[in-house]
């Protein structure tokens, strides 16, 4: 019986560690199956650039995934159940139904927190997930055709609400647009870098609202914890993100914001058949300090799990990958943006680059991430490894028998 290989959610990380495992293992004694929520592949890095209007592909992951070898399932992963070694899945339809894995791979990646502020979840959009990006395009454009301008109040100074910002302001630029603050603006940024912020912002016309606080979102209002209420005709939150509960509720052994606690090769320390990567995992780099949620550590949790995994199954050496947090990079716009060098402690080095240059080097890289998705057999070798040993029957394939709803 042949190994089988799950895995959950098909993001940066999730799509690129199940076309690696594509080509590197053999289909004889293996199977790779990838659900995945929606069908399509979803540029999560450039959500707030979608939400300003711009048009950003989103390819089919059956046309992605074609010629892999690779089973796709659209469905929505609801629970995981190691012991049984099954996950729960259900589709849009209302059909439900359980997989089977021997291996499973966790990358189900962040999603917009939820909001304690009060209002925030009724009258606020995010760019977390391709549907509320669109869904802020759509408050945008009825905006614009009203003729009279309109506000939009920002709330988060991370790189996310950095990014939407600007990218509104830029494309939009009838608009009046405000960025809320809980502290500094750029606080994590060097002088050089805060300054070039602050430059951009006001070239952009943004008003920026620092050492503020948001007690409560209205639906054309922003009420601040000094008492200001700030006019806004659309709320964009992006102070912060969450993983899903899924992993805690299946007993794994997870931090206390749900992220799966791996060790240095991505295994789960409470379920070694488990893998987590990118915004799911706790991982630890090799400057000792927990890896942050970003674009950038889903590649390298991804490699790594990627070498684990091929290591483990067929007997190989597994090898360590880099683990390293070196830089921030943010888009101000099109033409403009911040690469932020960071030392081994996290913070911001003096040493930053502002203006044009690394506005095309983020976008190089995108679209150099984007290609690398849509060409998973790339060099894929003529002679693909073999397990070491046939797996073994387990107790979860007699056990993960289809449930008797309608099976997806």
């Amino acid at each position: 019986m042949k190994h089988r290989i799950v895995v959950l959610g098909a993001g940066y990380a999730g799509a690129y560690v199940a076309g690696t495992l594509a080509r590197r293992l053999s289909p004889a004694n293996t199977e790779i199956t990838v659900v995945n929520a929606v069908p399509d592949f979803v540029q999560r890095m450039r959500l707030h650039q979608l939400a300003a209007g711009q048009d950003i592909e989103a390819p089919k992951l059956a046309d992605v995934f074609a010629g892999t070898g690779i089973r796709l399932r659209v469905a929505r992963v609801t629970a995981v159940d190691p012991e049984r070694q099954v996950v729960a899945v259900a589709d849009a339809a209302g059909g439900v139904g359980e997989l089977g894995y021997d291996t499973l791979l966790y990358a189900l990646g962040s999603h917009g927190a939820d909001h304690t502020v009060p209002g925030a979840a009724e009258h606020a959009f995010d760019v977390a997930a391709r549907p509320s990006a669109l869904s802020l395009r759509e408050g945008l454009d009825s905006l614009g055709r009203r003729g009279e301008g309109g506000r939009v109040v920002v709330v988060g100074d991370g790189l996310t609400g950095i990014e939407t910002a600007t990218e509104i302001a830029e494309s939009r630029p009838g608009l009046s647009v405000a960025l809320v603050a809980r502290g500094e603006l750029g606080a994590r940024l060097s002088a050089g870098a805060r300054s070039h912020l602050r430059r951009a912002c006001d070239r952009l016309g943004i008003s920026v609202l620092e050492h503020t606080s948001v007690e409560a979102v209205e639906a054309t209002r922003v009420l601040c914890a000094d008492g200001t209420a700030l006019t806004s005709d659309a709320t964009v939150w992006t102070a912060g993100f969450a993983v899903n509960p899924i992993a805690a509720a299946g007993g794994l052994e997870v931090t206390e914001n749900g992220q799966i606690v791996v060790d240095r090769i991505m295994r789960s320390v409470s379920h070694p058949n488990i893998y987590a990567v990118g915004d799911s995992a706790y991982a630890i780099g090799d400057n000792g300090r927990p890896l942050p949620m970003s674009c950038a550590s889903a590649g390298y949790t991804g490699r790594q799990a990627v070498e684990a995994i091929v290591g483990g199954l067929t007997g190989r050496k597994i090898a360590n990958t880099k683990l390293v947090y070196t830089y921030n990079h943010i888009s101000l716009g099109r033409r403009d943006g911040i690469l932020q060098m960071v030392d081994d402690e996290g913070r911001a080095k003096p040493t930053y680059m502002g203006g044009r240059k690394p506005a095309r080097i983020k976008a190089g890289i995108l679209k150099m991430s984007l290609w690398a998705t849509l060409h998973p057999t790339f060099g894929m070798p003529r002679r693909k490894h073999r397990l070491a040993a046939a797996p073994n029957a387990t107790a979860a394939e007699t056990a993960a028998q289809p449930v008797t709803h309608a099976t997806i």
